[in-house]
């Protein structure tokens, strides 16, 4: 039997490191790519990021590398995890023969969609990989679902065999849309989580807001042509009530932060929703959207307004129905 060749694992954070580890858990073996030469020899030497995933041991079936070239070739697909904002600069990088599975939470530094930029840039055959997936636990293998999305149901089932394992389930689905911007749209909300915790608004608010902020992401992405089912999906609602009631979410954490009156940068890793609101918040305006969560987050990210006011403005909308 012709051994499994290696899954091209591209940016070695706490999210890349989990899923290079998933792939062995699913019997392949992983090439995990990092950009700082450094950091790929500390990695590979140490054989646990202690940087983005303290206590996780890379099994042997995780290479280390910070060669390009090297941990994509002859590859039929990479994930790709690193940063949204890094996204473009990456991409340039690559042969435009590799399928693409996209794993960051976020949109192009100019407001687009990563996939569409993906095409643009002349890939073919793009996934997006979106669920309820803290790397804190797909890394230490405790029981998951994840979704891969693509138009090309084949990349997606091979995505699905390359990670399906006894503590991961994989599902596939054709709604690249609606998985890819559920997962962009459940960080903002779980920034508005994390504004409440902060401002200890007890467990009816966050209920309420979530709820709430579930609708907004329903009209939002069926707008754009996602599928309702996939709102109320894993990377719809699932990914929604983890990144925001776990203590393992930056941009929850980061929402609590800010409430407090302290930095939520969360030590230099990144906070998706933090650039996102505004992007998204713009996107409504020219668009006559009304997602009055997303703005309100927004306008307190960006300093415009207090947390007691984003509070305010939200509870002061006028009356309607449900």
């Amino acid at each position: 039997m012709t051994p499994a060749a290696p899954v091209p694992v591209l940016g070695a954070g706490g999210w890349g490191t989990a899923l290079a580890v998933a792939a062995t858990r699913a019997g392949r073996p992983a090439t995990l790519w990092a950009r700082r030469p450094d950091f790929a020899a500390r990695l590979g030497e140490v054989r646990e990021n202690r940087e983005y995933l303290p206590g996780v041991t890379l099994p042997p079936g995780v290479t280390v590398t910070a060669r390009l070239e090297e941990a994509v070739a002859g590859a039929p697909f990479a994930l790709v995890v690193v940063p949204s904002v890094g996204v473009p600069d990456l991409l340039e990088a690559l042969p435009r023969s590799l399928g693409l599975v996209l794993c960051a939470k976020g949109l192009a530094p100019d407001g687009g969609v990563l996939s569409d930029l993906a095409a643009g840039l002349g890939f073919a055959r793009v996934a997006v990989l979106s669920g309820p997936n803290h790397a804190e636990e797909i890394g230490r293998g405790l029981p998951a679902a994840t979704v891969v999305a693509s138009r090309d149901e084949a990349l997606a089932g091979a995505v699905q065999a390359a990670l399906m394992s006894p503590s991961l389930r994989v599902y596939t689905s054709t709604d690249l849309v609606g998985v890819e911007l559920g997962g962009v749209l459940k960080n903002v909300m779980a920034l508005a989580a994390g504004l409440g915790d902060g401002l200890r608004l007890g467990d009816n608010a966050k209920a309420s807001l979530l709820t709430r902020g579930l609708r907004e992401m329903s009209r939002y992405l069926t707008s754009l042509g996602a599928q309702e089912d996939t709102v109320y999906g894993l990377s719809g609602l699932g990914d929604l009530i983890a990144t925001a009631t776990s203590p393992h979410s930056r941009n929850r954490a980061a929402g609590e932060a800010i409430a407090r009156g302290e930095n939520p940068q969360m030590g230099g890793k990144a906070v998706e929703g933090l650039r996102t609101a505004g992007l998204l918040d713009a996107w409504a305006s020219a668009h006559g959207h009304d997602l009055p969560i997303v703005r309100a987050v927004a306008r307190v990210c960006a300093g415009e307004w207090t947390p007691a006011r984003g509070l305010s403005e939200l509870m002061g909308r006028e009356a309607k129905a449900e």
